[in-house]
């Protein structure tokens, strides 16, 4: 009987050990990518400044707005493709070496990957009017935390989902580029409603995952590991995100 306690006593404090341990691990994860986050946004609003009222220039883009000279470089010049597809590019190389990056490495390499995202995505202040981005910003915020939460305590297993939605974002990939060379009619839209929903799966999907993920590893110590898993589970929730309000911003953003 003595025994059966001492074994129950060590099981309980492994489990209490790996709870601990996972809430530091969730935190440096949310962490990590709020960071990412406001690098993000930064960089697009910095960007914002591209469009000028009181200094007329060549490119004129509605009644009184004309972009500098840097702007017509970023989003009319050739540049503009190596700067929509840069991010897509970034992810792939990102995952593909992070094996072979320290954990500070893949840090530094995420905040500027989010920085290199806002660049990509720093338009929408040229095509959405400020209030309306904040409004969508905080739609986003609140869905993603609901699902995430969702995501984290749910007991049944979503796994299943992630083949699933995995080909969803590729379809989403080929669909957006065909539109992008030839726009059809309702399409954006049905591209921006899966893309939501798609993207919705995927925040309480990669939330499970990097829950999951880190009670399997826990035991095995490697500090250096559980680092880089933190930084790639941070990638994860950040894409979901950025992607779930780009799409809503299509949806419910009120155009300059």
């Amino acid at each position: 009987m003595a025994e059966f306690d001492t074994i129950r006593g060590v099981a309980g404090t492994r489990t209490a050990a790996i709870d601990e341990g996972l809430r530091a691990h969730m935190n440096k994860v949310y962490g990590t990518m709020s960071v990412g986050m406001l690098i993000t946004f930064a960089a697009a609003w910095a960007l914002s400044g591209l469009a000028v009222t009181d200094v007329p220039n060549a490119y004129q883009i509605g009644a009184d707005k004309f972009l500098t000279g840097l702007g017509v470089a970023l989003y009319t010049s050739p540049l503009k493709w190596l700067v929509m597809f840069a991010p897509l590019l970034f992810v792939f190389g990102f995952s593909a070496g992070i094996n072979r990056m320290s954990a500070a490495t893949a840090q530094i390499v995420f905040y500027v990957f989010a920085m290199v995202m806002g660049i990509s995505i720093s338009s929408i202040f040229l095509v959405f009017t400020g209030f309306s981005i904040i409004q969508v910003f905080l739609i986003t915020s609140i869905a993603f935390a609901g699902l995430s939460l969702w995501g984290y305590t749910t007991k049944k297993d979503i796994s299943g989902w992630g083949s699933f939605l995995i080909m969803g974002v590729i379809g989403l990939i080929v669909a957006s580029i065909v539109n992008l060379f030839w726009p059809m009619p309702g399409l954006a839209f049905a591209i921006s409603i899966l893309g939501v929903l798609i993207f919705a799966g995927l925040t309480a999907y990669d939330t499970q995952k990097i829950k999951s993920t880190y009670v399997q590893m826990a035991h095995s110590g490697d500090t250096e590991w559980l680092g880089k898993a933190a930084i790639m589970g941070a990638l994860s929730l950040y894409l979901d995100f950025i992607n779930m309000f780009m799409f809503l911003l299509q949806l419910l953003g009120n155009r300059e």
